[in-house]
């Protein structure tokens, strides 16, 4: 299996021996292929690591799979538990689906949580930016009231909303657009000649670098908290597709707006993610997108 190294383990792994805590397992609820990233970072740190989801044998060593559906009673959480990542993916679009995923399935994870016996795990939340609304391409930070521009949005907020209320001391990943291996919708359509080339700002991610960010809040004691996840560079999207174009030897194309309700115009700021220590291994899109270009990592299932 092809990865890029885990950033940040040396240091985080020596400050928890300096702590003498004692590792124990880490949940990840909803462990797909961004939660398998984080999964396998925690496992390189020492920890014992469960992914619950509903096809737990595609699940790669050494994570243990753990047969799970939000929608019903959740198995019990390890006495050992020090660790809950919430990282679902809704099956589909939808108010309803957004719903039954992010805000009743974090409720029953919680519930989890209480039901269990001694001192709680901590809990750490992965959310979108798409609870932010349009910026009209001005900054936007944790402290930027959100206002959601759509319905699946506003679940979003809800769902961060119960988490504060249940556990004060948890922490918040708001992640941007997620791309890397397996996730190259841009590319393709840069392939195909249906790249929208508009002027609005579009903030990403590589999907190792928010996989590492979850691992590193936990690992390094970050405080509670909201934090965005997105690299270095916001970007009007004409010049990622541009520079895609260029790199793969197509035709530039011109320009061309396509309207959508996700991305929003704003630029995101990743300050306070970087003031804990945090390191991006693909700092912009550049550096991003020519790893996926040159088949580097590998997107487990």
């Amino acid at each position: 299996m092809i990865r890029c190294p885990l950033r940040n383990k040396a240091s985080a792994a020596e400050r928890w021996a300096d702590m003498g805590k004692v590792r124990g397992t880490v949940v990840i609820i909803g462990c797909g292929d961004l939660g398998t990233e984080a999964g396998l970072r925690f496992a390189e740190a020492g920890y014992q690591v469960q992914g619950w989801r509903r096809r737990p044998a595609l699940l790669p060593a050494p994570i243990t799979g753990v047969r799970a559906d939000l929608g019903g009673a959740l198995p019990e959480l390890p006495a050992d538990t020090q660790v809950v990542v919430f990282a679902p993916a809704a099956p589909e679009r939808s108010v309803a689906a957004y719903e039954a995923t992010y805000l009743h399935g974090l409720a029953r994870t919680l519930d989890a949580v209480d039901a269990r016996p001694g001192e709680p795990p901590s809990v750490l939340l992965v959310s979108s930016t798409a609870v932010y609304g349009d910026a009209y391409g001005a900054w936007v930070d944790e402290g930027t009231t959100p206002v959601p521009s759509t319905p699946t949005g506003q679940v979003l907020l809800q769902a961060e909303e119960l988490l504060r209320r249940r556990r004060p001391d948890g922490r918040i990943l708001r992640l941007a657009g997620i791309y890397g291996p397996g996730r190259t919708r841009l590319i393709d359509q840069v392939r195909t000649g249906t790249a929208a080339a508009g002027a609005s700002i579009t903030n990403r991610i590589h999907r190792d670098d928010a996989a590492a960010a979850i691992a590193h809040l936990v690992l390094t004691g970050a405080p509670p908290g909201t934090y965005i996840g997105v690299d270095d560079e916001p970007v009007e999207m004409s010049d990622v597709v541009a520079f895609l174009a260029r790199e793969m030897g197509l035709p530039v194309p011109g320009p061309r707006e396509r309207e959508s309700s996700r991305g929003g115009n704003r630029r995101l700021s990743n300050a306070r993610l970087r003031s804990t220590g945090f390191r991006f291994a693909y700092p912009d899109y550049r550096a991003g997108y020519r790893s996926v270009l040159a088949g580097q990592g590998q997107r487990h299932p």
